[in-house]
This record gives C-alpha cells, sequence and structure tokens, in this order.
C-alpha cells in the first residue's frame, strides 16, 4: 500500500519490529473493545431468555409469590461474555397487591435494561419497611417487609450470576465461630430440651434457638459467648 505525502519532511526514524508489533496488537485490543456489547435500553430482545424462578412464601397470605428473572447473554462465545438481567415477573393466586406489584415489575424491567450497576436495586428494596411490622423467613433471616423479600430474592440472583460478589469470612473466623457454636450447644442442651418438651420457639433454622436478631445480616444468629454479641451467620461481633 503507497501513501502519499503532502508536507515537507522535516525529520525521519526507522521502526522497529517490536515497535510496529506492539502498534499493531494495541490496534487490535482498541478494535476488540469497540466491538464489545455493553447492556443499554436499545439492545433487542432475543426470542428466548435464559432465567430463574424464586418462590416467596410468607406469613402475610396463604398464596405464594414467584419471582421469576430473564437475563440475556451479552458477547456470547467470547471472552467478554456476560449474563446480565433483562426483565422480572412476579405472579402470585393473591391478587390484593396486583397493581403495585405490576408497576414494581415494569420499573425494575426497565433499570434493567438501562445498564450499568443494577445492585443498587437489592439495596434499595430490602430497606422498605411494612409499618405493620416484619416477618422471620425459612432460616432465622427477618424480613421488614414483602418489597424487602423481593429486594433479597434479586439480590440472590444477582449474586448467583456473579453481579454481586459474595463477602467471606476467613477460614480462622469460621473456625473461631464454629467453636462458639459448639460451646454455646453444649451449655443450652437441657434448656433446649426442656424448651422443646414445653413446646418453645425452634423456628431459627440452622441456628440455636436462643439467638438474637443481627443488625448487620438480618439473621436471627447472634449469641452471647465470654460476654461478647457475636454472629454466627456474617461473624459480626460487638467486641470487634
Amino acid at each position: 500500500m503507497t501513501a502519499k505525502i503532502e508536507k515537507k519532511i522535516v525529520k525521519y526514524s526507522v521502526v522497529k519490529k517490536e515497535e510496529t508489533a506492539t502498534e499493531v496488537d494495541q490496534e487490535d485490543d482498541a478494535t476488540t473493545e469497540s466491538n464489545v456489547v455493553q447492556m443499554h435500553e436499545k439492545v433487542e430482545r432475543p426470542e428466548m431468555l435464559i432465567g430463574s424462578t424464586y418462590k416467596i412464601k410468607t406469613p402475610l397470605s396463604e398464596h405464594s409469590l414467584y419471582v421469576t428473572i430473564n437475563d440475556i447473554i451479552l458477547n456470547h462465545g467470547t471472552e467478554h461474555e456476560a449474563r446480565r438481567p433483562f426483565e422480572i415477573f412476579i405472579n402470585s393466586k393473591n391478587m390484593d397487591h396486583f397493581q403495585w406489584i405490576v408497576a414494581l415489575t415494569r420499573i425494575i424491567s426497565a433499570v434493567f435494561r438501562k445498564g450499568g450497576d443494577v445492585t443498587f436495586l437489592a439495596e434499595e428494596l430490602k430497606a422498605v419497611f411494612d409499618p405493620r411490622g416484619g416477618y422471620f423467613k425459612k432460616g432465622g433471616k427477618f424480613m421488614p417487609s414483602l418489597v424487602a423479600e423481593i429486594g433479597d430474592a434479586i439480590e440472590s440472583h444477582l449474586r448467583m450470576i456473579g453481579m454481586i460478589k459474595d463477602e467471606k469470612i476467613s477460614d480462622h473466623q469460621q473456625k473461631i465461630l464454629d467453636e462458639k457454636r459448639a460451646q454455646y450447644d453444649a451449655a443450652t442442651t437441657e434448656e433446649s430440651a426442656s424448651n422443646s418438651a414445653e413446646g418453645g420457639d425452634a423456628s431459627n433454622g440452622d441456628f440455636p434457638a436462643g439467638a438474637q436478631l443481627c443488625m448487620k445480616c438480618g439473621t436471627k444468629a447472634m449469641i452471647q459467648m465470654d460476654g461478647c454479641m457475636t454472629c454466627l451467620s456474617c461473624g459480626d461481633s460487638k467486641c470487634s
């Protein structure tokens, strides 16, 4: 390929092969980055989407809610492949909340299609409190409202597809929590047996019946050992 020189030559230098290869690689990387598809509202919906459905059973209603989140695969088959939420549907036999649930799903779906960091949705929904009071779901986790549990389902889905990273406690801290759990269980064996015989509450799932609510993770897993309140779920401690 020839190039026409239209300006006066004032300086010249010999280009090494290594420098030429580097420039070519940089141009290829720039071209690749420009071809990467990011999530935005103009991305067309494919004929088929993959998704997951989450069942929500609350004491507020005899009918369950089913939250379905469908995802779109961007840049399929490339190193930039990503799974992103595209739409959400909520279905139930209970029609009491029909209007606001339809409105909520349309707004959330619109935010999904905007792209960017949509993880804030889960936090915003989980912060909604019902003035009539919340409830404990299976496993001892406190839900301040039905909307908060929908947010919890969205958070679980975003964690499953990798948009939210798990904040796991270290192995050393987990070992300490397991030791505290064993000591607590041993100290309360007789009391637990007495409560069970009298029909006491044992609805805390995998955590001790006498555990209190952790204000950090919302799980009823806070116990007092050695004069210090410690959560067996997230490791939060009042002494740290």
